[in-house]
């Protein structure tokens, strides 16, 4: 539902090859946007796509029955956009503009949203310490901020898995590291690493280079897929594991081998000749909601080390119950609800796949 209706020009282009728009993606990996994508707030808006709207005071075109004009959650029907309200345009200077995903259309340098939220601190923009402020850190003790979001340009999130060429490109993401920290850390080029968070630790290799600013690690996003069975859900980039509980109930994912050449409809897979498929990091991270929008907050605060004894490469530790404490920590950081208009949360605020309107009521 995702790729059939929230991406212009995809359903057609998947048509002309005869696939679907996931299957298109699944083999493409990717797909060229029509139009200016960097300066889509500038972009005018039809006469017809303004049909049946009611430009308010403040020059915003609303459409009624959507969450930017409506009289009940029940008068907003069908599937609400990934972001913003659903008006279509705001009017500057005469000019029906596409404008910003914000209730005013605008780029808001004050937010109403977090004023009325219960956030007023944060209505304009200020600073506001992070989870992995520097000045908390214990470097001696090898303490260091890990980036786990970062994307190497041919692969985009573990979807990149099924595309047979990106992974032949790129098919191993190791630990960069700058080499003031490898020398302070013990650590060799090409050496394994273990990466402890609050919840548990893996096992990557390291890359010691001057791309990365000391005090800071990173390992890009899109790698570490992984299966239990020999023959079911095999890609171009899912390693064989598996999975066990030790005696302090942790769970521990050991890789048993990478990708290897198998028999299926399409020919190449018979022709795969690397064996990484990287490290599933992200199980190690606690849930860390953001206590405003509850959107995760990905940077960690790890201690970085080399690999200990019995580490194995591609080894992923995690204690569940540890994972669940640091998330009542976090869940403490919020503010009673319910919002404006008894919701949970604001309608526009940003959601892959959004539910029914409705389900945004706070029911006490």
């Amino acid at each position: 539902m995702l790729f059939e209706g929230s991406v212009p020009g995809l359903p057609e282009a998947a048509a002309e090859e005869g696939l679907t728009p996931l299957e298109y993606m699944r083999r493409k990996g990717s797909f060229s946007l029509p139009g200016d994508q960097s300066q889509v707030y500038e972009r005018d808006v039809s006469e017809a796509d303004l049909s049946g709207t009611v430009r308010d005071a403040q020059g915003v075109y609303r459409r009624p029955g959507t969450a930017g004009s409506y009289g009940s959650l029940e008068d907003i029907t069908g599937h609400m956009p990934f972001i913003g309200d659903g008006s279509p345009a705001v009017d500057i200077d005469g000019e029906a503009k596409f404008g910003f995903p914000t209730p005013s259309k605008k780029l808001e340098l004050f937010s109403p949203t977090m004023r009325d939220w219960g956030w007023p601190e944060y209505a304009a923009p200020t600073f506001i310490r992070s989870q992995v402020h520097w000045e908390d850190l214990d470097f001696g003790a090898g303490e260091r901020i890990l980036v786990p979001t970062f994307r190497i340009p041919t692969l985009i999130h573990t979807r990149s898995a099924n595309s047979e060429w990106l992974n032949e490109i790129s098919h191993r993401h190791p630990l960069w590291v700058h080499p003031s920290d490898a020398e302070q850390l013990g650590i060799e080029e090409n050496g394994l690493v273990r990466i402890t968070t609050r919840t548990g630790h893996f096992v990557i290799s390291a890359w010691r280079t001057e791309g990365i600013r000391p005090g800071v690690v990173a390992a890009s996003h899109h790698m570490g897929r992984w299966r239990l069975d020999e023959d079911q859900a095999r890609s171009w980039g899912a390693g064989k594991a598996s999975i066990s509980r030790d005696g302090d109930g942790r769970w521990r994912l050991r890789r048993e081998h990478g990708a290897e050449p198998y028999v299926s409809d399409e020919p190449d897979t018979g022709r795969i000749w690397w064996s990484d498929t990287g490290v599933h990091q992200n199980l190690t991270f606690p849930v860390q909601p953001d206590p405003i929008s509850g959107m995760h907050c990905w940077l960690q605060r790890v201690t970085v080390g080399p690999a200990e004894a019995g580490d194995e490469y591609g080894d992923v530790v995690v204690d569940t119950d540890a994972s669940h404490a640091v998330f009542e920590e976090w869940l403490a950081k919020t503010r009673p609800g319910p919002g404006p208009g008894g919701l949970r949360r604001p309608l526009w605020f940003a959601r892959p796949v959004k539910p029914k309107a409705t389900a945004y009521r706070h029911d006490d």
